[in-house]
């Protein structure tokens, strides 16, 4: 499977709940702010969405301004000597239906990007699809970036494609070590995509380079209600960066009113819900840590790789993927099986961080396991 487990053809088809680790998605489920106001969406079908989204923006710049406090000024000032108070303007939001059309439009504006490995692979898709080619950049063998590779792979490319924190492996980018390559881009014109999908689940360390789209036009963020917010079904996503002219190539593909009525009320609603926030955090520190200790002891896990997201990548000894699946799968459990991923092979798996009880449960599994 490209995206996890096979749900609906090995458990909703055959009558069967299968226990999801392979999705990564916020346990504690679609927050109570969007289900009590979910009249106003019902309310406003029979309409056309503002074309502009001029109530849409005006949320998405508040949680940005809200985002920039709360993950990261609470950690520490940047690195890059910029004060507080992050100065985006409405204009320097691009809107899509989900991260998935943002990251394909924005590739879409390159004929060569870079791309570390193993990584979330609709990169990979997107630029086969728009003829796009890719200099690869394979990680380090302990699944972090390799920056020194990145920078010469950055000479013959345009643009560069990355997580933060990454896909399957929960890795962040060292800030640090990265501002060379920001500097870089900026001054050699080329353009630097951070996909920052998980980046809420890393708390208040200051992971974020939101901060950083200050001083670099060169940057652009990609961003999303899917897992957080634990709200796929809805697709939103967005794009932010001071780079008007790659914000009015993306729009200039898109479609109108790519946005429906249910997105627009999760925006208004979930990213103000610092109470759910506040919950979702406490819970992933509690429970990736949890997550991260006890694999370890699992005897069949050669190596646990550290994550600051909400999903861990394993790598088996004794056993592959393959067969650690259908054993699983037999106990209605269903596992993220990664040699789908390039540079990575069969020998390695990707667990979500869920409840407790949901935890222990696999757990349990996989240390009954006889391989």
């Amino acid at each position: 499977m490209e995206h996890g487990g096979d749900v609906y053809t090995e458990g909703i088809l055959k009558g069967i709940e299968l226990l999801d680790f392979s999705s990564n998605i916020n346990p504690l489920g679609i927050p109570k702010s969007f289900k009590e106001h979910v009249n106003e969406a019902l309310e406003s079908m029979e309409r056309y969405p503002d074309i502009k989204y001029r109530e849409l923006r005006k949320s998405l710049k508040e949680y940005i301004k809200f985002s920039e406090s709360y993950f990261i000024s609470q950690h520490k000032e940047s690195t890059y000597g910029l004060g507080s108070g992050l100065q985006i303007s409405e204009d320097n939001i691009v809107l899509g239906n989900g991260a998935a059309e943002i990251i394909d439009l924005v590739i879409s504006c390159f004929s060569k990007v870079c791309i570390p490995i193993p990584s979330f692979i609709e990169y990979e898709k997107s630029a086969a699809k728009w003829g796009c080619s890719i200099a690869y950049s394979l990680m380090k063998e302990d699944m972090t970036y390799n920056y020194e590779d990145i920078l010469e792979k950055l000479k013959e490319s345009e643009a560069l494609i990355i997580a933060n924190p990454n896909n399957p492996n929960g890795m962040v980018l060292d800030k640090e070590v990265f501002k060379s390559i920001l500097d870089y881009c900026e001054k050699n014109c080329k353009v630097v995509v951070i996909d920052e999908a998980f980046i809420e689940f890393t708390g208040k360390r200051g992971f974020s380079f939101l901060k950083e789209v200050e001083k670099y036009s060169c940057l652009f963020i990609i961003r999303a209600l899917t897992k957080f917010y634990a709200m796929p079904g809805v697709r939103f996503g967005y794009g932010i960066t001071k780079n008007m002219t790659l914000i009015n190539k993306i729009q200039d593909k898109q479609n109108p009113w790519n946005i429906n009525c249910f997105a627009e009320l999760a925006v208004k609603y979930v990213l103000k819900d610092k109470g759910y926030i506040e919950k979702s955090i406490e819970w992933i520190d509690k429970e990736r840590q949890f997550m991260l200790c006890n694999l370890e002891k699992v005897s069949f896990i050669e190596k646990v790789y550290n994550s600051y997201s909400n999903f861990i990548l394993c790598k088996l000894k004794n056993t592959n993927c393959h067969e650690l699946y259908e054993l699983c799968l037999e106990k209605e459990i269903a596992i993220r099986k990664c040699n789908n991923f390039k540079g990575l092979n069969e020998n390695y798996i990707r667990l979500a961080v869920k409840d407790r009880k949901s935890n222990e449960r696999v757990l349990e599994v996989l240390n009954s396991l006889n391989l």
